[in-house]
């Protein structure tokens, strides 16, 4: 019954992210006055939920070897480690916010 309900919520989040995807794919399409077809959009989909797999098993397993149960940004920023552009964004997002809860504290 477990596993039934895992795989329904799976299908759900595929869908969503299908969705979420097309609908990207689309506005890029508009604006850059090109055509992406429906089997595009679900390679780019598939793709796409690989990818967060892997994000996912890579921030589970920072955060177990640092002996922590819970994901930090410390975890985030060490997989983005290898892209500076993507670091260099998100570093700045960490520090604005640690920056805003430190002024309202």
């Amino acid at each position: 019954m477990a596993e039934a309900q895992d795989d329904e919520v799976r299908e759900r989040l595929k869908a969503a992210l299908w969705y979420a995807v097309g609908k990207i794919v689309d506005e890029e399409s508009l604006a850059r006055n090109r055509n992406a077809t429906p089997q595009f959009i679900g390679a780019l989909t598939d793709m796409v939920w690989h990818q967060i797999g892997t994000v996912a098993t890579d921030l589970e397993s920072f955060s177990r070897h640092a002996g922590r149960s819970t994901i930090t940004t410390d975890d985030v920023l060490l997989l983005a480690r290898r892209n500076q552009d993507l670091y260099s964004v998100i570093k700045d997002t960490v520090d604005k916010e640690k920056a805003a809860k430190a002024k309202g504290k």
